[in-house]
């Protein structure tokens, strides 16, 4: 690249130094910043540099101060699009989410790294664990989302090969190989997996599939064929009523509470639940879809949480229960 096109490139480089080199404690001198572009083969004056500058912060409205330090004056990028917290936070979400491979979670952390400074950068790389965790292994997940909202925006049903792992940790395709076709409606992130959250009209129920167990992904020529209420279908709301991404029939089920449990009925159903408190416990009625899932989430709270109703939830929930005790009967 010619002398002349480097110094048209100038202000963005500048820029790029100070996002690299910068941020809220650290700053960068005018000597630097001539130095640095000279090695970009960008000749720069000081009366040059301060116009560029005067630019980005009062023009493209960039947060860049002038700071004394040392005995002299340093520029700093105040602000930037992601603040270190932020920055954290995605950390933490991409090194402890099952459903992305190894490779790829050093290959986002990096990503993310480069959206701070250096020095911030490092105080991020400090806290990624990512060595012996539980990862996925199917790299292909990435591409399953596009095609799965590829399928939602053009409002056309998909079809995909789904399989389960065998006991000599082999895929083995479901239903013989065959094809499964259904509506994609949602995607949700659930108990770190991700799940396709899709109509089956063959069957006329809504299902749920792992994203990283799809594979073959096609959208066909066919619409969607959506169910009854969908224009007012909320993921979220309906991810409340499912345990485990496990679906069952709904049911209104009223549950008593030792008052201790609040909060871990807050974290399940939200803060809008409604609930009725007494001395030592309290009861609330949720819709959920009964499943064996429902009921080990039950079980995870002991003798702390009763189902009131109706009677058949708790008469199934009583067999679940005698089931697994029977199971270990005599063994």
């Amino acid at each position: 690249m010619s002398k002349s096109r480097n110094q048209k490139l100038k202000i963005l480089y500048l820029y790029d130094i100070l996002k690299r080199e910068t941020d809220f404690s650290h700053g960068i001198s005018m000597r630097q910043i001539i130095e640095r572009l000279a090695a970009l083969d960008i000749a720069a004056e000081r009366k040059s540099v301060y116009e560029d500058i005067a630019l980005l912060r009062d023009v493209y409205g960039a947060d860049i101060e002038t700071v004394r330090a040392g005995g002299h004056s340093e520029y700093r990028l105040m602000s930037r699009e992601f603040e270190l917290p932020e920055l954290k936070l995605l950390v933490d979400a991409v090194q402890s989410s099952k459903f992305i491979t190894e490779k790829k979670t050093d290959e986002l952390i990096k990503k993310l790294e480069s959206l701070a400074s250096v020095n911030e950068a490092r105080g991020l790389h400090g806290q990624v664990f990512v060595r012996g965790r539980i990862k996925t292994m199917n790299e292909t997940i990435y591409y399953n989302v596009d095609a799965v909202n590829e399928g939602i925006v053009a409002n056309r049903a998909i079809s995909f090969h789904y399989f389960e792992w065998t006991p000599r940790r082999t895929k083995a395709l479901r239903r013989g190989g065959a094809l499964y076709t259904v509506s994609p409606l949602a995607l949700s992130w659930d108990d770190e997996n991700y799940y396709l959250i899709a109509f089956d009209a063959s069957e006329n129920k809504i299902k749920h599939y792992r994203v990283d167990k799809m594979q073959d992904i096609r959208c066909t020529g066919r619409s969607r064929k959506l169910p009854g209420g969908f224009s007012d279908f909320d993921a979220a709301q309906y991810t409340k009523k499912v345990f485990g991404m496990f679906g069952g029939r709904e049911r209104n089920v009223t549950l008593c509470c030792d008052n201790r449990l609040a909060g871990a009925v807050i974290d399940r159903f939200g803060r809008d639940i409604m609930t009725v408190p007494g001395e030592d416990t309290f009861t609330f009625t949720a819709s959920v879809q009964v499943s064996p899932q429902f009921f080990a989430w039950l079980c995870g709270l002991g003798d702390k949480i009763k189902i009131q109703a109706p009677r058949d939830v708790k008469d199934e929930f009583i067999e679940y229960i005698q089931k697994i005790k029977d199971s270990y009967d005599g063994s």
